[in-house]
C-alpha cells in the first residue's frame, strides 16, 4: 500500500501538534467545540471520559503579576491636585488664625484678609473631594487629612470668633459638639456599614460656612442682623442633621447585627 510521506501531509508528526481530543478520540483544534458543546481553549483538555480539565495557561502567573503592577501604576499618588488643595486648607488655618486676631482681632482690613483665607479654605473643601471621585485620585492621605482640614478651619474659626466676643461659647460648643460626636459615631457603625453624606448635611455645611463667613467679616447694621439669621439657622441644621445622623447609625447597627445573626444560623444549619 502505497503511503503518502508526512511532508507532503503537512509536515513532520514533530512540527505538527495535536489539539485535545474529543470524546470520540478526535484531535480537537483550539477555538473548536468539543461534543459537549463547549469551546476548548488552549489551557483545556477533553479527558476520554468527556471531563474538561483545565489547565494554567501559559503566563498566567505574570498576568496575576501583570495585574499587581497595574494596580501599583495605577494608584493614585498623593502629590495629586486634590490633596495639595487638602495640603493647602491646613496651610491655611494658622494663616486664618493670625490674620482673625491680628492687630486686636477688630481690624476690618485684617478681618478682610482673614475672610478671603477662610473663603478659598471653603472653596477647595468643595473642590478637593470632588476632583478625587472624578478622577479617581483617592489615597489613604486624602481619607485622613480632608476631615481633618475641614473640622480644624472651622472649629479654628468658631474659637476665635468666641475669644473675640463676637460669637457665644455655647454655639461653637453645638457646632463642634456635633462635628466630633459624628465623627466618633461613623467610626463606631463602620463595622456594620459606612453612614453616607446627606443632603440636609451638606446643606448645612454651606450654610455653617456663609453663617462663620459673615461673623468674620466686620459687619454693621442690617448685614449684622441678617447674619445672626444665618447663624441661627446653621445651628438648627447643625442640630437635626445630627440627630438624624444618630438615627441612621442606630438602623444600620441593628441590620448588621440581625446580619450576622442570619448568617450563624445558616452555618448552624
Amino acid at each position: 500500500m502505497t503511503g503518502v510521506p508526512a511532508s507532503a501531509a503537512g509536515g513532520s508528526s514533530s512540527a505538527r501538534r495535536p489539539g485535545p481530543r474529543g470524546a470520540s478520540g478526535a484531535a480537537q483544534e483550539p477555538g473548536e467545540r468539543s461534543a459537549t458543546g463547549a469551546r476548548a481553549t488552549p489551557a483545556e483538555r477533553t479527558t476520554p471520559g468527556g471531563a474538561v480539565e483545565r489547565g494554567a495557561t501559559e503566563g498566567s502567573a505574570g498576568g496575576r503579576g501583570g495585574k499587581i503592577a497595574a494596580a501599583a501604576v495605577n494608584q493614585a499618588s498623593v502629590w495629586n491636585v486634590a490633596n495639595l488643595l487638602t495640603m493647602l486648607r491646613l496651610l491655611l488655618v494658622p494663616a486664618f488664625v493670625a490674620l482673625l486676631l491680628g492687630n486686636g482681632g477688630y481690624d476690618p482690613a485684617w478681618r478682610s484678609f482673614a475672610w478671603a483665607a477662610f473663603a478659598v479654605a471653603m472653596i477647595t473643601d468643595l473642590f478637593d473631594g470632588h476632583l478625587a471621585r472624578t478622577y479617581n485620585l483617592v489615597t489613604d492621605f486624602g481619607k485622613i487629612a480632608d476631615p481633618i482640614a475641614d473640622k480644624a478651619i472651622m472649629g479654628a474659626a468658631l474659637v476665635c470668633l468666641s475669644v473675640l466676643g463676637d460669637l457665644p461659647w455655647w454655639v461653637t460648643a453645638v457646632i463642634l459638639g456635633r462635628e466630633l460626636g459624628i465623627t466618633v459615631l461613623r467610626f463606631v457603625v463602620i463595622r456594620y456599614g459606612v453612614i453616607p453624606a446627606s443632603r440636609g448635611g451638606k446643606i448645612k455645611t454651606l450654610t455653617q460656612g456663609i453663617a462663620v463667613g459673615m461673623y468674620v467679616l466686620a459687619l454693621t447694621g442690617p448685614l449684622a442682623t441678617l447674619r445672626f439669621w444665618v447663624m441661627a439657622a446653621a445651628v438648627v441644621l447643625t442640630v437635626a442633621t445630627g440627630l438624624d445622623y444618630v438615627k441612621q447609625a442606630i438602623v444600620l447597627r441593628r441590620q448588621g447585627i440581625a446580619e450576622r445573626r442570619a448568617a450563624l444560623k445558616e452555618t448552624e444549619v
